[in-house]
């Protein structure tokens, strides 16, 4: 494993730990509402610091970008890209489906990333060209071939509902042929499971970069197909993403591009 990963996973284990020992006491957690059905709480800040403090004692150089405290070394030519806590909403309904996610950015390309699911301990690594692994044993996207029979993964619009309709035509063309979808409620474990073969493909709408940069990562390492909504790698900055085992790809991102063509959605996307 490349030293770069060992620490993020350090980092990744001990917010988790954090997480994990604040979950009997939710109820006295300080929750801040950031938008519409976004929250932070005390457990997301204590588990970004606990992240950022690990991966200073070792890169005091790289730059970071943490959903909470924001960018700092922007010019840095190494970035680590951190989510403490990848499904708040979740975490505070107790409902077993959240994240610790941590990528590291080498100019422009993700060259590591980490998810880890602090109540399962499953750990999901990747560094670019040694391929994807959950904990410690190589992983591979599915076989599928095509949409029928396809499990799907997505993310609802949560804090920003004026782009509703333009998701829900993409979910009901999505429907038909595929055997289901899924909304679990962490974009970084989406794309884990995607890796594992669990699901078979995996799109939403406006996400942020940490939502998705070590994802991105273990799926293209796992032998993925990522992109955003018009087959470009912009997906970190528009935050529109398509991600599927290679023979389902296709599929998807005809449909999916064809049900945003002309929308409102895609021309604010262009802005």
């Amino acid at each position: 494993m490349h030293p770069t990963v060992n620490i993020a996973v350090r980092a990744a284990r001990a917010a988790g730990d954090i997480i994990v020992r604040s979950m009997d006491k939710i109820d006295r957690l300080t929750i801040t509402s950031k938008r519409n059905n976004d929250f932070v709480t005390d457990v997301d800040r204590k588990a970004e610091e606990a992240i950022i403090d690990i991966l200073r004692q070792s890169y005091p150089e790289y730059g970071i970008l943490a959903e909470e405290s924001g960018a700092q070394g922007e010019d840095a030519e190494y970035q680590w890209i951190i989510d403490p806590l990848d499904g708040t909403t979740n975490f505070l309904h107790g409902f077993p489906q959240f994240a610790v996610s941590i990528a590291l950015k080498h100019k422009e390309r993700i060259i590591a990333g980490v998810i880890y699911d602090p109540l399962s301990q499953e750990l999901f690594t990747a560094s670019k060209g040694d391929g994807a692994q959950l904990n410690g044993k190589k992983i591979r996207v599915s076989g599928r071939v095509g949409l029928k029979g396809s499990l799907l993964s997505t993310g609802f619009p949560y804090h920003d509902q004026s782009y509703l309709d333009t998701y829900m035509k993409t979910m009901t063309q999505l429907m038909a042929p595929a055997a289901g979808i899924r909304r679990p409620g962490s974009a970084a474990l989406d794309l884990a499971w995607l890796a594992a073969g669990r699901t078979d493909g995996f799109w939403e709408f406006n996400l942020s970069a940490w939502d998705i940069a070590a994802g991105v990562l273990i799926v293209r390492e796992a032998g993925g197909i990522i992109s955003d909504f018009q087959g470009s790698d912009n997906y970190l900055k528009s935050g529109d993403i398509i991600a599927a085992s290679p023979k389902v790809f296709p599929e998807m991102m005809k449909i999916i591009s064809g049900s945003v063509k002309g929308s409102a959605y895609e021309e604010r996307s262009k802005k």
